[in-house]
């Protein structure tokens, strides 16, 4: 198991030297953000005891996918640019949906 675990970290060491660290802290940065729009839902989910999605969710998933994508062109990963840019597109949707419905006047009941 300890040869593993240091052959795991000495290809970490060697991706970091390669591509650079502030390559390294870019992409984990994107990880980070989009990670954390998880602990913002259920957080936010905890508070209204029902299961919510707000819309910091989306904003963290955008910006994360964003850097991932980035990060994975960068790094010539296809597989996954392609999988950040298509979850891009409903992040971005979504985000519209939210802001129309926003904008859209509010009708008293009858």
């Amino acid at each position: 198991m300890t040869d593993f675990i240091r052959e795991v970290m000495a290809k970490f060491a060697s991706e970091i030297k390669m591509d650079g660290m502030w390559w390294f802290v870019f992409g984990m940065a994107g990880q980070l953000a989009f990670t954390g729009r998880f602990l913002f839902q259920w957080i936010a989910s905890e508070r209204k005891k029902k299961s919510i999605i707000p819309v910091y969710f989306w904003y963290l998933s955008l910006v994360g996918a964003s850097m991932l994508l980035v990060y994975f062109i960068r790094r010539g990963e296809a597989v996954g640019a392609i999988g950040q840019t298509f979850g891009w597109f409903v992040y971005l949707r979504n985000l519209m949906l939210i802001h129309r419905e926003r904008q859209a006047p509010t009708q008293e009941p009858a």
